[in-house]
């Protein structure tokens, strides 16, 4: 028996921008979020700077502000999946998402790092797909804190001039953001966001913070979402890349788009304006893709300052681009090796 359709029936996001309204207004158009930190002190680090929302807010309440967003109705039989950052207590956080939301319950927790969310999706995917569940919904969240960004900072993977340039000469690193999303997936939907046609994962086995520099890794998890989705990397017109603005990363992501035939499509990372949200990101991401198809709006890769002969592709920089996306792929990687690439079709 074929796999059911899985469908997109609504998104939340939230940033540092807020909701994702903002993000659409001001974020794609390359205005990026980052500032100066508040929430905790960053003396005696090489950077002060990250993409975060006012004050201090909890991270359960804004998981539970973004699942009360994508479904509002009666969740008492819908299963979550939750991808968060890893500490102690994520057994707790999920038991009290899952009390105040009134979900039946949260079978399985990610804290595999950028890939974390993504992964989350492809399981739920999977789940619908097979007949396993009608609905699932998908939230994740990062909320920065002191001890992650005292640990990037030492690894000096912070950008210390307060900006991120992905695939742009003169990039020097990342910079951390909040990033709280949700996704309801379904196998129906009148009115759908749009349609998850493809997921793949794969694993470089190459080293336990860098990716494979010839990008074979990712360019698999990218042929295996085209090929569960039964179509050509000529189909896709939008790649929103992983792009976290390292040195060796997005060189090795340019790699396996060029593998993978994708090095003429239009391009743009959107952690140029809102940060890396570590677990997160990758669900904010397809939230975003996702966005951009149906406004026909491409994001700019914001802080561009010239071509990288390492980053040749087709960037975003200019201006926020009207496309008519008919495929859209978004991929992530995280440390030690592990890939995910999902495509998304317009519904």
């Amino acid at each position: 028996m074929a796999d059911r359709r899985v469908l997109i029936a609504a998104a939340a996001a939230r940033t540092a921008f807020g909701d994702h309204a903002r993000l659409l207004a001001e974020g794609f158009a390359g205005v990026p979020a980052f500032a100066p930190v508040t929430r905790f002190s960053t003396a005696g680090r090489r950077t002060q700077h990250a993409a975060t929302l006012p004050g201090s807010p909890s991270l359960v309440d804004e998981l539970v502000r973004v699942v009360d967003q994508v479904y509002p109705g009666d969740r008492a039989s819908v299963p979550l999946l939750l991808a968060a950052h890893a500490d102690a207590s994520n057994r707790a956080l999920a038991e009290e998402v899952a009390a105040r939301t009134g979900v039946r319950d949260v079978p399985r927790v990610y804290t595999g790092a950028c890939v974390a969310a993504t992964s989350a999706v492809a399981d739920a995917a999977t789940m619908i797909a097979t007949g396993q569940a009608d609905r699932v919904l998908v939230a994740a969240g990062y909320l920065v804190e002191p001890s992650t960004f005292a640990l990037f900072d030492a690894g000096r993977a912070l950008a210390r001039d307060g900006r991120v340039r992905p695939f742009s000469a003169g990039r020097q690193g990342m910079l951390l953001g909040d990033g709280v999303a949700a996704v309801l997936l379904t196998a129906e939907s009148a009115r759908p966001v749009a349609r998850l046609v493809g997921w793949a994962r794969s694993g470089d086995a190459y080293h336990v913070c860098k990716p494979r520099p010839d990008g074979t890794g990712l360019a698999r998890a990218i042929r295996g979402a085209v090929d569960r989705a039964g179509v050509s990397t000529t189909d896709i017109d939008y790649v929103n890349a992983n792009g976290t603005g390292t040195g060796f990363n997005d060189a090795a992501e340019v790699a396996a788009l060029r593998l993978a035939g994708l090095d003429r499509v239009p391009v743009s990372s959107t952690k140029s304006v809102h940060g890396h949200a570590l677990e997160a990101s990758g669900l904010v991401e397809l939230v975003v893709t996702a966005l951009a198809m149906r406004a026909g709006r491409l994001p700019v890769n914001s802080g561009f300052l010239g071509a990288d002969p390492d980053c040749a592709v087709e960037l975003v920089v200019d201006g926020p681009r009207r496309a008519r996306v008919g495929y859209a792929l978004t991929v992530n990687s995280a440390f030690g090796g592990a890939n995910t690439a999902l495509l998304l079709e317009a519904a």
